[in-house]
């Protein structure tokens, strides 16, 4: 009997775990709000383009030999630690206090916001930031946004518009950018695949 006990109490810690972990979470959104979503921001953009390298070697049929590019996740990292984590945490707050839920059609302006402000403004960071942390110069940067900015702002409308419709209108506040981060693994997979 012993044995089925011990195992019964290994099962439960092993069930805890995730309790536990997110208790964690939960006090640091508390305690240090824009650094904790910083902090979540970054690892999440890291394995975003930790996806978007296997899918492209996947896709490529490449050989297990072939190494991924570690300075892409730590790119990304880098984007969705000191931006992507602070500038959204921001923006929801703005969002909160501009448009209260007691305005009319509050949702709709929410989004409208989102969409039309932030999107392009965000997406257009994104590329003069990457650029940057690539190492390329102005006209790599001209190049790049010629070719890949209209695309990108298009698949951002047709991916994140839901998502940000859910997103400000039944996530709570503290959880948003946690949210968009969850979904963002898969968008910064299509971002990084612009590059290549």
């Amino acid at each position: 009997m012993a044995p089925a006990a011990s195992m019964l109490r290994a099962e439960a810690g092993l069930g805890a775990l995730p309790r536990r972990a997110l208790a964690q979470y939960l006090r640091l959104l508390r305690l240090y709000p824009v650094l904790t979503k910083a902090a979540t921001s970054g690892i999440l953009s890291a394995l975003g383009n930790f996806l978007a390298q296997m899918i492209e070697k996947r896709r490529k049929k490449e050989n297990g030999s072939q190494k991924l590019d570690v300075s892409g996740p730590l790119r990304y990292a880098i984007y969705g630690f000191f931006f992507t984590g602070p500038l959204s945490h921001y923006f929801y707050l703005f969002l909160e206090r501009w448009v209260p839920p007691e305005v009319p059609l509050a949702g709709v302006l929410k989004l409208l916001l989102d969409r039309v402000l932030f999107a392009p403004a965000f997406l257009l960071l994104f590329f003069v930031v990457m650029n940057f942390l690539e190492g390329r110069d102005a006209a790599a940067l001209a190049a790049r946004v010629r070719s890949g900015f209209w695309p990108a702002l298009q698949m951002n409308w047709r991916v994140w518009t839901p998502v940000q419709f859910i997103n400000v209108n039944y996530v709570p506040l503290q959880f948003r950018v946690l949210f968009a981060n969850l979904v963002a693994l898969f968008w910064y997979a299509y971002l990084a695949s612009l590059g290549k």
